[in-house]
């Protein structure tokens, strides 16, 4: 038997269940004819795929990469079938598009434009939008679970195309209420947050790496009274005046819009503080018409961040190479 969608479905459902029996009824299909399509697999690569024993199956480090790229092709499969389905030349655009939107990022202030635009010009698809770190949502597009994501990226991923869109300053946002240093002025030296009370992302976000290094290069220690993961309560945390953080200044105008407790930005100088938000997308896989249609209105507004300077230290990173997307 020669590899195909069938063997493919029985491999991925196996390591999903963990177990050959479970598989099988999963998919309602004998023991015997999913082993065998096990069996042909590992006769196909020529490498063991799933360790056998008596708790069950588990892949092995070549099984986790066909796992990988069966998802994959699975996953492309099941959407070719859906358009096919239902595809007719005169109907609107319709269908799933999954977009992620990395977390404290300026992209992540986009969600609901984002909801919004595609809700008015394109009823008929059914938009997903996911806000969370980078590492995840990367692994979703990879995987074929999600179409398309904005996030910060140090390096080449493996099965991904990335594409620079903007470029951020970090700043320093405070409660209204909070003594800072350099009052006056509308950027604040990183050396001189040493006193500050800090609010920050764990110390696995892509932005607490750029703080970091940053303090590190200028010999200070910060005061980081707590790692905060979650928009709403770092929002909810400045404005009771626990502390300030340091973020893109976009994430300040999500929390309150009052205007005696909007939270103060300086724009962080000696060093300055950047990070690259890059569009992530499967590496070599066509894009759904649909999902192309949403990427549009993404570009678009993100275009938007860059008019009139309404978010500080916020410029455009490459807009040739996303274009090319």
């Amino acid at each position: 038997m020669t590899v195909n969608f069938k063997t493919l479905r029985s491999f991925v459902a196996a390591v999903d269940a963990g177990s050959l029996s479970s598989a099988a009824q999963r998919l309602h299909v004998a023991q015997p004819a999913l082993s065998q399509h096990i069996a042909s697999l590992e006769e196909h690569f020529g490498r063991r795929l799933l360790n056998r024993s008596n708790a069950g199956v588990t892949a092995t480090r070549a099984g986790l990469e066909l796992y990988r790229h069966a998802g994959l092709i699975l996953s492309h499969l099941e959407q070719a079938e859906r358009e096919l389905a239902s595809h007719d030349d005169t109907a609107a655009i319709s269908g799933n598009v999954s977009v992620g939107l990395a977390t404290y990022s300026t992209a992540s202030i986009l969600s609901l434009p984002l909801l919004q635009a595609v809700r008015r010009d394109y009823p008929g698809i059914n938009l997903f939008i996911n806000d969370n770190f980078g590492l995840l949502l990367s692994e979703m597009v990879v995987s074929g679970r999600m179409d398309m994501a904005v996030i910060y990226a140090a390096k080449p991923i493996k099965g991904l195309a990335l594409h620079p869109l903007l470029t951020e300053d970090l700043c320093l946002i405070a409660p209204a209420g909070m003594t800072l240093p350099q009052a006056a002025e509308p950027t604040i030296a990183l050396r001189s947050l040493a006193g500050l009370d800090l609010l920050l992302p764990s110390r696995t976000h892509f932005l607490r790496w750029i703080i970091d290094e940053a303090f590190a290069s200028v010999g200070v220690t910060p005061r980081i009274t707590a790692e905060i993961e979650s928009v709403a309560t770092l929002g909810q945390a400045i404005e009771a005046g626990l502390g300030a953080t340091i973020l893109p200044s976009a994430s300040a105008s999500v929390w309150t819009q009052k205007l005696d407790a909007r939270p103060v930005t300086r724009r962080i100088v000696e060093p300055g503080l950047q990070a690259t938000l890059s569009l992530c997308v499967a590496d070599n896989v066509p894009m759904s018409e649909q999902a192309r249609v949403v990427l549009d209105i993404l570009r678009q507004q993100i275009a938007g961040l860059f008019e009139n300077g309404r978010h500080i230290g916020v410029r455009d990173a490459a807009p040739s190479v996303a274009q090319d997307v």
